[in-house]
């Protein structure tokens, strides 16, 4: 009997450890993303890389790049747009393997625009600073697997964006 304890015991206690974030933990994924605002929706592939600086304390470093799209309204009209950026989650555990997380953070905007007209080609391209707000969720599926939605506005340069994203991490 004391052996079946003994185990359940370390079960529990090993279960607990895999489900917790703890300092120095780190992960890398990536995610989908639509992007909406100023009469412009499209949508994006990314990647992010996470650290847990403290216990709830988390950076996240991040790119995505969006697939060209018409602006509506202007068929010969095309924007390309991509982001860099570093944010910062402060996860509250709600759940065994739920963490729901605020986030700010600063990045950098990419936009590229094409236009053609007449049988002409043109185009011209912007990069501006951007600031970030939003909130987020991660739902622990597997030993070291994160399934995460999140939802942020971007201001910044010409367009000031909501983005929705839904991705995968793997800790290591």
């Amino acid at each position: 009997m004391k052996k079946i304890f003994l185990v359940v015991v370390a079960l529990a206690v090993a279960t607990f450890a895999v489900n917790a974030q703890e300092k120095g933990d780190m992960a890398a994924g990536a995610n989908i993303t639509l992007g909406m605002g100023d009469d412009l929706t499209n949508f994006g592939i990314g990647a992010k890389f996470q650290y847990n600086v403290t216990n709830p304390l988390r950076l996240e470093a991040s790119f995505n790049y969006f697939f060209p799209k018409e602006a509506d309204g202007f068929a010969d009209l095309k924007y390309t747009m991509w982001d860099l950026n570093a944010n910062a989650h402060w996860l509250f555990r709600v759940a065994k393997g739920v963490n729901l997380y605020p986030l700010a953070g600063i990045g950098v905007i990419g936009t590229k625009a094409k236009v053609k007209v007449e049988g002409r080609k043109g185009s011209a391209s912007e990069t501006d600073f951007a600031v970030n707000l939003g909130a987020g969720v991660d739902f622990k599926i597997a030993r070291a697997t994160l399934l995460n939605i999140e939802a942020k506005y971007k201001v910044g340069g010409e367009f000031d964006r909501f983005l929705l994203s839904a991705g995968v991490a793997f800790m290591f």
